[in-house]
């Protein structure tokens, strides 16, 4: 009867034994991605087919929320996620004490300043500009206009300044704060509003054929701008996750990016 028994739990190791490493190999291929709609979500799939040719499965999932996107990555519960620049993903790991870090820089989205009551910047004197209100995106937009002579910050505010470190207005320009997904929908009731290039693009525009003014793709923007591909610190060194920053690197993912966006996303490097 022992003998029994230990044959069945003999038998028993080695099926769960079997079945967690088909398990840790299944998890080894497959990649699991938090990213936004646009243009992240639909740069990813296109890797997705280019991946599965290496024996890889990309699974994506579409998120409104920033916030998430890091928690899910911190978590554990996604391999990596795709949504953000660095001064955003710098911010959110010295506010929550998480260490997420950069597996690859993958493209750069141009902000710009965009029409609303008004369409032509001669009509700059008295207007209200909508500006994103998280620190890292505000201090972004009041830097394009201090950049285009409609401001002027206090020096050194970089890329902390908010309207506080406004020292010269010149046009009496009225900064309206507002969450950056808001803005879009309410340029109807602004003079001007300076859009991420993510959401410019939600909202049917873009950087060439809309933007009244805009970074240019050989600023410091570029650069401190890029968005990036987060994961866990430690992972960022797994061969799925090299496999992922790669194909996003690739000649083909970059002729997509070009072809598709027309400005409003731009290859880094």
């Amino acid at each position: 009867m022992k003998k029994k028994i230990s044959a069945l739990l003999a038998a028993a190791f080695c099926v769960g034994a079997l079945l967690g490493c088909g398990s840790r190999e299944t998890d080894d291929k497959t990649i699991k991605v938090a990213a936004s709609a646009v243009p992240h979500a639909e740069i990813l799939e296109q890797a997705k087919p280019i991946l599965e040719e290496q024996g890889y499965t990309l699974e994506i999932e579409i998120f409104d929320d920033y916030v998430q996107q890091n928690n899910v990555v911190d978590s554990g519960e996604f391999d990596a996620n795709y949504f953000q620049h660095i001064p955003y993903l710098e911010n959110y790991n010295e506010e929550r004490g998480t260490n997420l870090v950069i597996a690859g820089s993958i493209h750069y989205e141009p902000f710009g300043l965009y029409p609303g009551k008004e369409t032509d910047t001669a009509n700059m004197e008295g207007a209200t500009i909508a500006v994103p209100n998280d620190t890292t995106n505000e201090a972004r937009a009041l830097l394009l206009l201090q950049d285009n002579g409609y401001i002027t910050l206090r020096e050194g505010a970089g890329l902390n300044a908010t309207v506080n470190d406004i020292v010269e207005n010149p046009y009496n320009i009225e900064i309206v704060e507002l969450e950056a997904a808001q803005i879009p929908r309410t340029l109807q009731e602004v003079s001007f509003g300076v859009l991420n290039g993510n959401y410019a693009m939600q909202a049917g525009m873009t950087v060439a054929n809309d933007a009244l003014l805009f970074e240019s793709d050989e600023s410091e923007a570029a650069a401190t701008y890029v968005n990036v591909v987060a994961v866990k610190e430690g992972n960022e060194d797994s061969e799925k996750i090299k496999a992922l920053v790669d194909v996003l690197k690739s000649d083909a993912i970059k002729q997509y990016i070009n072809d598709t966006y027309n400005g409003g996303v731009i290859p880094y490097k």
